[in-house]
């Protein structure tokens, strides 16, 4: 015999993964990055990409002139997000080349603190993905402090190189230790079709961002390697596919899926334990 608890009543069924229609699974979602051309945008575009990004950082071998990423934009806008990366760039100047190219992801890759984040954020309108370099498990900490921007991105650590190493980190690390807060992880850092569908099982990242791994050259995108990369993310099996995508707000599609339910399977316990009459004080 059983007696129900305040504490276990009105909370969410535990989701059985095999009653959910592949249509309703958490869909990882795909950033192609180093965009320099309105060839390569469009390439992704028919693959379905969710967010292309162009570099904004002039020392960077992809970087993109804002006449150039402004046209590339244009070509693309209604069909994905468009992502600008900087590194460590005046406000100003982030500001400007956000509303000249019409950015709707700021990408900031440097050592911006969480004020310039929120500066952006209230002088653009745009999201606000900050970039992590991962040298250790330290690199959780310090994402901790970022928990009011949009997204997490994690990249690999090489000294003097602020992004687009092609080198990979050990994902195993974010297994055992999880990370603070539920900002969506976009992860990033040496992926390629071979080994992606392999990240996404380990991580269930929100989305993952891809460039130099699906290049002929540096800004370049390959056609096959773009294909055989969205093949791969699409094969693989996320753990957010345990649980369906959580309801959408407007046009919204940014709620991660397991912090939806935690979150709302806390408020339901929170409300169960209240005194009664204490919601009218």
């Amino acid at each position: 015999m059983t007696t129900d608890s305040p504490e276990n009543q009105d909370l969410p069924e535990v989701v059985d993964p095999d009653a959910i229609k592949p249509a309703a699974r958490a869909r990882t979602r795909v950033k192609i990055c180093g965009i320099t051309r309105v060839e390569d945008a469009q390439l992704a575009v028919q693959n379905n990409v969710w967010a292309l990004g162009m570099i904004m950082w002039p020392a960077s071998p992809r970087y993109v002139a804002p006449q150039a990423a402004a046209d590339i934009a244009d070509s693309a806008r209604k069909s994905a997000e468009i992502a600008g990366v900087f590194v460590d760039q005046p406000l100003d100047e982030v500001v400007a080349l956000t509303a000249e190219i019409g950015l709707t992801l700021v990408q900031l890759h440097g050592n911006e603190g969480k004020h310039f984040c929120q500066a952006i954020v209230e002088r653009t309108g745009a999201r606000v993905i900050k970039a992590f370099r991962v040298q250790g498990r330290d690199v959780l900490g310090e994402m901790g402090k970022f928990y009011g921007v949009d997204f997490h991105l994690l990249d690999t650590y090489k000294a003097g190189i602020p992004g687009g190493t092609g080198e990979t980190f050990d994902w195993r690390f974010l297994l055992d230790t999880p990370r603070r807060g539920d900002v969506p992880l976009i992860l990033s850092g040496g992926l390629t079709p071979e080994n992606v569908a392999g990240a996404i099982e380990m991580v269930g990242p929100y989305a993952v961002d891809v460039s130099s791994g699906v290049e002929s050259e540096p800004g370049i995108k390959d056609p096959e390697k773009l294909a055989a990369f969205f093949a791969a993310v699409e094969g693989a099996e996320s753990p957010r596919h345990a649980v369906p995508d959580a309801p959408l707000t407007g046009a919204e599609e940014e709620v991660l899926t397991l912090a939806y339910t935690r979150r709302i399977a806390a408020e339901q316990e929170l409300a169960a334990r209240k005194p009664s009459g204490q919601d009218r004080k």
